[in-house]
């Protein structure tokens, strides 16, 4: 475990820090988050990749297959919250973002021409939507598929750090930064 930061500002910078490195290293433990979203009254948590982080536009990015569920339910409510956990930090961190899904156009096409030579190319190609029964053991795939692109919009960040000596607590928001009770 690190040392603690006593700043508002330090944190919230290190918050931005741990999130950016998450988006590059399968390794970090807030590399794959929890996301929830809403749908017809109920709620959905799934985990996903973090894939980038833009602190500047305050925006994340996560990869999905457009015939995916999440995706109807995007458009219906994009309210969602994200949750990352790091036992090596000690640090919880909840988020609220307004999340809206790219399909098409120079985004998805720049993002699909990096990812199309690696293995994970195969999650977007499947003649299938996720969720579907299988009629064969291996459905044929597809050229781009249905990949896309969710981007989150962080709207406020709920910094919680579990430490021995007291638990802290913060709020990172339009109102701005400020201490609030564990």
């Amino acid at each position: 475990m690190m040392g603690r930061i006593e700043s508002l500002g330090m944190i919230q910078s290190a918050c931005w820090r741990e999130l950016e490195r998450a988006a590059h290293d399968r390794g970090h433990e807030w590399h794959h988050v929890a996301v929830a979203t809403a749908h017809d009254g109920g709620a959905d948590v799934r985990t996903m990749a973090l894939r980038e982080v833009n602190e500047h536009d305050n925006r994340l990015a996560f990869f999905t297959d457009s015939r995916s569920p999440k995706v109807a339910q995007v458009l219906a409510c994009p309210q969602a919250a994200l949750l990352f956990w790091s036992a090596a930090l000690g640090w919880q961190l909840r988020l609220k973002v307004r999340l809206t899904t790219v399909t098409d156009g120079p985004q998805v096409a720049a993002r699909w021409e990096q990812l199309r030579h690696t293995s994970a190319a195969a999650d977007y190609l499947s003649p299938v939507p996720p969720g579907s029964p299988l009629q064969g053991l291996d459905p044929q795939r597809a050229d781009r598929g249905h990949f896309a692109v969710i981007q989150a919009r962080v709207q406020s960040i709920d910094w919680l750090e579990l430490h021995p000596t007291g638990h802290r607590r913060a709020v990172f928001d339009e109102h701005g930064m400020r201490w609030v009770c564990p």
